[in-house]
């Protein structure tokens, strides 16, 4: 049971980083701290039903994660060089500039 614990402790961490964190990289970090958290819980709970089974689903989750942090990290170099930012209340504030020039002009 020690391992739902672990599993609650990290997901609280990660909701508190995504609520409080502007720079994306942290919220990355938060949202990846909050899958971690999933999968222990999977990955704990699930060989009780079959030795096969967590192992599968340690698997899929590690391989699910692992292109999701590609695919986000991708992402987030692409901001960064588009904008020169990563503070997500500058994007948002550039983002606004730009809906306003558009309906201006």
């Amino acid at each position: 049971m020690d391992y739902i614990i672990l599993s609650l402790i990290l997901m609280s961490i990660g909701i508190y980083g995504l609520l409080t964190k502007r720079d994306l990289l942290k919220v990355f970090i938060s949202v990846e701290l909050i899958a971690t958290a999933a999968t222990l819980n999977f990955v704990m709970l699930v060989p009780s039903l079959g030795k096969g089974l967590g192992e599968a689903f340690l698997i899929l989750a590690f391989s699910t994660d692992t292109c999701v942090s590609g695919v986000i990290l991708a992402l987030l170099v692409i901001v960064h060089k588009k904008y020169g930012t990563s503070d997500i209340g500058d994007l948002v504030k550039m983002e606004n500039t730009k809906e306003e020039n558009e309906v201006e002009a």
